[in-house]
């Protein structure tokens, strides 16, 4: 395969738990049970870097917790190729900081996603990497439904960014953009996105995929 990106210094991180019964995706349990909800997450995992890998546009990064060593994640190496690295210790803020620093430190660009944001494709992955390579603000946000963001973009360090910021709830996103105009730091958004974490969320893909499967014989990324 060509080693050919074509944002060759920026990198994508994409954060993934390890798909245990009981511990992923728990709001959907109700409906799908412990198994289903898992074998949601695995499948939503494998179509984020179904599209990463082939939209070429940079390298991508598996950044795994606990730790690199559930098998799920040997087995999405051997089949993308993708680096795995270590999530770390500490918040959802603390472990993003840390991820974004070390790219950042490689001299390189980071975007970073979850793995189970069905709205995010190529299209708008490229065009978080194209404002931070253009230069046009020093971070990039993607909004999502929930309150929170399915995005987050450096091309500098903004540590403080991620401080004191209640993870989870609907007020992610206001207490971002509270400590970004505080600090003085340009940011670029881009449209709404939403991921799959509630039941109303199952009903929205669910619907998605039918619509997709009535307009083409064979939709490109299933999940469900």
């Amino acid at each position: 395969m060509s080693d050919y990106y074509l944002f060759p210094n920026a990198r994508l991180l994409i954060f993934a738990k390890a798909p245990v019964p009981g511990q992923v995706k728990t709001r959907l349990t109700g409906q799908l049970g412990t198994p289903g909800a898992a074998h949601l997450y695995k499948k939503l995992l494998h179509r984020t870097l179904a599209i990463a890998m082939s939209a070429r546009l940079c390298p991508v990064e598996l950044w795994c917790a606990p730790g690199v060593g559930h098998g799920f994640f040997a087995a999405c190496r051997r089949k993308y190729g993708v680096r795995l690295r270590r999530q770390g210790a500490g918040d959802l803020g603390r472990r993003m900081n840390h991820a974004l620093n070390q790219v950042l430190s490689q001299g390189h660009y980071g975007v970073l996603i979850g793995g189970d944001c069905i709205s995010l494709n190529a299209p708008e992955l490229r065009d978080a990497l194209q404002r931070l390579v253009a230069g046009t603000a020093d971070v990039v946000l993607g909004p999502a439904l929930d309150g929170g963001y399915v995005l987050v973009g450096w091309r500098r360090p903004c540590s403080g960014m991620f401080r004191g910021i209640a993870w989870g709830g609907s007020t992610v996103m206001a207490a971002t953009r509270r400590r970004l105009r505080r600090t003085g730091v340009v940011w670029n958004e881009l449209s709404i996105g939403w991921d799959v974490d509630t039941p109303a969320d199952l009903k929205r893909l669910r619907r998605v995929q039918a619509e997709e499967t009535a307009t083409s014989a064979s939709p490109k990324y299933s999940v469900v």
